[in-house]
């Protein structure tokens, strides 16, 4: 059986679990642990979890270990991780994955000696971009605010060399919006990449799961709104298909 990886991405602002569009317009869907353990017993591959909030307030080790204690899957987290020594404590406290963003534009070097560090396997380098006026596609950090001058492709391509076990690429275009990823840059992105890459921003469907990953290349999907909301009015409803569905749609193969 083939089976791609569909990651549950929370999102998370002062300890609350939110969900933006575009980054924009967070709305509040309640506690993070609730949630968890929720998606523990839909046995899920694995969470993301990202903190929205960490960059400016630090890193919640607090609330890591919480989570952390709660989870029956592999967990990995982003949000704030300025040094080793932070990278490892969350390793430490049970995560498997470190994500980096913010830091990849201050300091390529940071993640060739994290993955030194922790092996590449641990680390994934996310990287966050819009489509211009002009129709570029450029890389945009610290929650979307800044402009990091460089396109997603070359980003990523620099990250592959200094380290990174995986890239988790989001459409900020996309994202919340529910209405599918942007397939051709994820296409070219895979085949200019020889490493896993985790698609981001826009899944509103099952059809857009097989799409992206069996037509565009990519290795695994992480979700926030398709598992969250339920139905045309978005009701707040922790969710995950099941495996007759996952099955019957041609994901699991």
């Amino acid at each position: 059986m083939i089976r791609p990886r569909l990651i549950p991405l929370l999102l998370l602002e002062n300890e609350n679990l939110i969900k933006t569009i575009s980054f924009k317009n967070p709305t509040y869907l309640g506690d993070p642990i609730n949630a968890l353990k929720i998606f523990n017993e839909k046995e899920v591959d694995e969470i993301c979890i990202l903190d929205k909030s960490a960059r400016i307030n630090g890193i919640n080790f607090k609330l890591l270990e919480n989570l952390a204690n709660e989870a029956f899957m592999p967990l990995s987290y982003g949000g704030g991780v300025k040094t080793i020594e932070e990278a490892k404590r969350i390793i430490k406290i049970g995560f498997e994955k470190i994500i980096l963003n913010e830091i990849t534009f201050e300091s390529m070097d940071f993640v060739k000696k994290l993955s030194a560090e922790i092996g590449n396997q641990s680390v994934v380098v996310s990287i966050d971009y819009r489509v211009d006026l002009f129709g570029r596609h450029i890389c945009f950090y610290g929650g979307g605010q800044f402009n990091g001058n460089i396109s997603p492709l070359k980003h990523a391509i620099e990250s592959v060399k200094n380290g990174a076990g995986e890239i988790l690429i989001t459409s900020i275009d996309h994202e919340g919006k529910m209405k599918g990823f942007d397939y051709s840059l994820i296409q070219k992105l895979s085949k200019l990449v020889d490493l896993p890459l985790i698609a981001h921003g826009g899944c509103g469907s099952l059809g857009d799961i097989k799409k992206v990953i069996y037509e565009n290349g990519a290795a695994a999907v992480a979700i926030g709104s398709f598992f969250v909301f339920y139905g045309k009015k978005k009701g707040i409803l922790i969710n995950y298909p099941s495996q007759e569905m996952l099955f019957n749609e041609g994901i699991y193969i």
